[in-house]
């Protein structure tokens, strides 16, 4: 007979315990969660990858001040949040342009692999341009899919600011990515038949 399953917080009442293998088991849990807000919040894999590190970091060592007040879940998404700011405040004084990533394999069809990374890079594009305060609750509402009481325990706000902030965020967003949704009547439309269209004057 199979042990039953612990819950996230009998993991960290473990771990605190002493219990080797609970916190391992909780970051596995999770991680593919945590690792995408990371991702998404960062836009680096270098970076994303250093800042989930600092976060599991500190929730190993600050497991003995989960209060039970949230969930295990909120609590190690405000970790890693917060160790994405941190990151991104630090590197304001040193900006840098990462280089797009590039998939292992290309799709089938060239040119819709080539529109696809092309909407991607600018969607990163424009998440990045977001002040801090802005990217982190759209992250989590919009590309996330968190509820706004989630997204306001996790960033330590009120359920009034997350949506205030996330309001300002996509107008912002909108701006940037208006042309993804208004692409111009002569796109994807080649140079001759342009040009044939003019001459017989349409």
């Amino acid at each position: 007979m199979s042990a039953p399953v612990r819950s996230d917080a009998d993991l960290i009442a473990a771990h605190t315990s002493g219990d080797p293998h609970a916190f391992a088991e909780l970051f596995r849990r999770h991680r593919d969660r945590l690792w995408a807000v990371a991702l998404r919040t960062m836009r680096d894999h270098e970076d994303a990858s250093d800042a989930l590190q600092d976060a599991m970091i500190s929730a190993f060592r600050n497991a003995g001040s989960f209060r039970a007040e949230s969930q295990v879940t909120t609590w190690l998404h405000r970790i890693v949040v917060n160790a994405c700011l941190d990151r991104i405040r630090r590197r304001q004084a040193r900006p840098t342009v990462p280089l797009p990533d590039t998939g292992p394999a290309e799709p089938a069809v060239p040119r819709d692999a080539i529109e696809e990374q092309d909407t991607r890079m600018a969607v990163q594009d424009a998440l990045a341009a977001l002040p801090e305060e802005q990217r982190a609750p759209i992250v989590l509402v919009d590309v996330e899919g968190y509820s706004v009481s989630d997204t306001a325990a996790i960033l330590g706000v009120a359920e009034g600011t997350v949506k205030s902030r996330c309001a300002r965020g996509r107008v912002k967003l909108a701006k940037l990515l208006g042309h993804l949704r208004n692409p111009s009547a002569d796109a994807n439309v080649p140079d001759d038949a342009n040009a044939k269209r003019r001459r017989e004057g349409r």
